[in-house]
This record gives C-alpha cells, structure tokens and sequence, in this order.
C-alpha cells in the first residue's frame, strides 16, 4: 500500500469509525452471534492476490461489529468502564502511524519523554506526591506481577535472581482480600510464590480487608518461620468498589517490613476528584500501586500506569542490559525496558497525551462527577423500589443490585437473579454483568461509557425491571 493508497483507505475508515460512533447507541449492546459463527464467514486459506479495500468495510458491517459486545456503548453497564474517547483514538491512530519502537531511549527519544510527561501528568491530576514516578504497562495484571517481584526480591535480597526459586530459605507470603482481582493470584502464581503462601485475608461489613485479621495472618506466619513479603491492598474492588484501609495496612506492612502495592486498577481515576481521594487515604505510604487511565479516564485501550516510589529497585530487578542496547546517552536518561518486562515498547504514551490535550482536566473531572451521579441516583430509585436492594455500598459508580421477590431465597433466588441479568444482556438494550457477593448472586451495574446520560440509566432501570419480574410472579 502506497502512502496515497493508505490516504485514501484512511479517510474512508475514519468516516467508518466516526458513522459507526454516531450510530452506536441503535446497535445491541452484547454481540449476538453464537460460537464459530465469526470465524466460519472468513475463508479457511489466506489469499494469494491482493483483495479490494471495499470488502474490509463489508466484513466490517456484516461480521466484525456483529460479533462484538460494545463497552462504549451508553447503555454499556458491565465489568468496568473503558471509556476509549474518540480524542484518545488519535493518539492510538499516531503511534501506530508512526511505528516507533521504544527499546532504549536513542531508538526514539520522543517516546520515552512523552511517557515521562504524561506520567507525571496523571500522577498530579491524582493528587499524589512528586515522589512518585510512573511507566505505562498494558494492563493492571502486568503491573501487579512486575509489583510482585520487586517485593519478592526486596524480601529475599535478591536472593531469586541469583539462585532462583531453587534456593530454599524461608517461605515468602503474599496477602490479598478476598475482594482483591484474580489477577493478584494469577501474578503471585507466575512469580513463583506458590498457592500455598498467597493468604486471603477475611473482610467486614463493608468488604474491606480488616486490618486486625492482616496483622493476625502476619504474626501466625512469623511463629511458623515464614515471611510477609507483599500485601497489595485494594482500592475498589471490581465486585463491589470496597475499598481497603490503605493507612492501616501500611502501618502494618511497616512493621513486618512487608510490600505495600495498591490496586486501583479502575477508581484511581476518579481521584481526580478531590472529594474522592479520602477513599485511599495513606496511598502516600506504598510502595507501589496502579491505575488504569484505560477504564474510567477514558484513554483508549491498553494503557495501565504503574507507579512506584523507588524506581531504582524497579530497574535492579527488572534490568538486563546486553551490549546491542547500551549507548553513550544511557546513564542520563530513562531507559524503560528496565521499568517492566517487555523489551519493545509501543508508543502508548500518544493516547494519554491527546486524550488529556484535547479534553482538560476540568472535562474529565465533569465526566467522572456525572457517572458518580448517575450511581447515586440509580441506588437511590432501586432502594425506594419494594422489592429491589443494594446490596452493597455505592462509594463510586457501582450499584450492586437483588431481585428479591417474596418467598424466594438461596439457590432459588441466584437462579432468578442470574436469569433476569442474562435476558437483560440477551435483548440487547444494556449488558450487565453477575458477580456473587456475601455467598449470594447480585448483578452490577458499573457507570463510565463516554456517552452515557441519565436516559440511558433510565431505560437500563426498565430494562432491569421488565426482565425480573418475567418469572418472579411480582
């Protein structure tokens, strides 16, 4: 493809893109399609001549966009928010443009210091402390394993990148909620800790961690000859938006002399809210944490800052540095294939840039107000309902919500739960996601799509209403 051909193909996707945008809101939220019907509409061998431009449009309307369930949609409620604005798109559309490749500072200096800016940017629309310093990893998950490892050999003294998991020595442990991600195990599991010493740590009322079981987890396996190595605290859980006593946690953490990473995969962001940022009080005392500016501040997907008090113990563990990639400039910068595990790095920056350049703060504080709102007033219609509950507090834009019609309980009322939740999603008019809390099943009802306004909440509510009393004899 020429660079006229791409200009000409270019302009026809960007119509696409932006007709497909406008329509977004008549489409069906989840993708309708049963399993294999995508991958059947595709021949079976690549073809040996090349293919007209028009037929990628074609596949894109008649098999692509059936096939996918829309998280920008504004009647999008599920998982979390991925906001992907279209200003965030850009950015996405610059670096792929550009193709650099980020392997050491002089292979595209531009990439590197763009990083350090937006970064940085983010850290201040945050309210956190210039002693932070951040890197963009793809996902939350990555960042939690590279927060893993820098506890496990801050715990071991470097003793695994020296002998490797073979060196015996005391156990080390990690310490997680029950509300924590599943990739916190998933992390401690590829990092080598081994199921047996990630403890799940029991939480109250409000589904935070409690501190007082933390501390009593700790001192058992002290007495057993065991070490705390990391407790990564949760800043709104994905069930239910709990958020753990960071402050007491970190006193704790303190005095075992353990790894303090926080999870705030999706609410940091909205801790460009200044009433917000009570929720993680004592985040100033971690050491490590993260967010994801690719959920709710509406950076286009992947795009997951990591940040971390002590770059320099960053770089020890995660640093090699073979000859092909040294140079002269190398002591004076940022050299980030040492701030996380893969080499090449995309020029993920761009997507943070444009966003907050073309958008302001101020946009994206309004935005995240606007979602906050839309919670309350959601909570507080379904609470008013006779026969609705919130089943769990509502300190962001997640509302946990029950059917509960009279006589109807245990394993009976999940299965009326899970059944109104799945014929909401199957009519198309919002996708929702279940989740069990307490023992029981709930489904979640997660503000955040770009476009969603008030009307949109309103015919979710309907949605949610007509489904559940299709069998409930309410």
């Amino acid at each position: 493809m020429t660079p006229e051909e791409f200009r000409r193909a270019g302009h026809d996707l960007i119509d696409w893109i932006a007709d497909f945008r406008t329509t977004l809101e008549s489409r069906p939220v989840m993708a309708r399609t049963s399993p294999g019907e995508v991958a059947r509409a595709f021949p079976k061998a690549p073809p040996d001549a090349p293919q007209p431009i028009e037929a990628i449009f074609t596949t894109l309307d008649a098999t692509i966009v059936p096939g996918l369930t829309h998280f920008g949609h504004p009647r999008f409620f599920g998982f979390f928010p991925s906001s992907s604005n279209l200003s965030s798109v850009l950015g996405d559309f610059m670096s792929s443009g550009l193709g650099a490749l980020g392997l050491t500072w002089q292979s595209a200096p531009a990439l590197t210091e763009l990083e350090e800016v937006t970064t940085d940017w983010v850290r201040q629309m945050v309210g956190l402390s210039p002693a932070w310093r951040g890197v963009i990893q793809d996902t939350a998950s990555t960042a939690t394993l590279v927060a893993l490892v820098c506890a496990r050999e801050r715990a071991s003294n470097f003793a695994v990148t020296g002998e490797g998991l073979q060196g015996g020595g005391s156990p080390l442990v990690v310490y997680a909620s029950g509300q924590s991600h599943s990739s916190v195990l998933k992390a401690a599991l590829v990092a080598g800790f081994g199921r047996t010493y990630v403890r799940e740590i029991a939480t109250g009322a409000d589904h935070a961690m409690r501190p007082e079981a933390l501390d009593r987890a700790m001192r058992e396996d002290h007495a057993r000859g065991w070490t705390p190595c990391a407790v990564v605290a949760t800043s709104g859980s994905t069930t239910c938006t709990a958020f753990d006593p960071i402050d007491a946690i970190a006193t704790l953490c303190a005095e075992h002399g353990a790894w303090l990473h926080v999870d705030a995969a999706m609410a940091g962001s909205a801790m460009v809210l200044e009433e917000c940022r009570p929720l993680w009080a004592g985040v100033e005392r971690a050491d490590s944490l993260v967010l994801n500016p690719h959920k709710w501040l509406g950076a286009i997907f992947d795009c997951s800052l990591y940040l971390v008090r002590d770059p320099g113990h960053l770089v020890r563990v995660m640093s090699t540095n073979p000859a092909y990639l040294q140079s002269t400039a190398a002591s004076g910068v940022t050299t980030y294939r040492d701030w996380g595990i893969a080499l090449g790095r995309r020029f993920r920056a761009l997507k943070l840039w444009t966003l907050i350049h073309l958008e302001g703060v101020d946009a994206i504080r309004s935005r995240i107000r606007r979602d906050l709102e839309h919670a309350r007033w959601l909570a507080g219609i379904v609470a008013a309902t006779p026969g609705w509950r919130v089943v769990a507090p509502v300190p962001l834009q997640t509302v946990c919500v029950r059917h509960e019609p009279a006589g109807l309980e245990g394993e009976a009322l999940d299965a009326h739960t899970r059944a109104w939740c799945d014929r909401v999603n199957a009519s198309g008019v919002a996708y929702l996601t279940a989740a069990v809390l307490d023992g029981r099943w709930m489904v979640r009802v997660a503000m955040g799509a770009p476009t969603t306004e008030r009307r949109h909440v309103e015919q979710t509510w309907r949605a949610m209403q007509d489904a559940a009393t299709q069998d409930s004899g309410a």
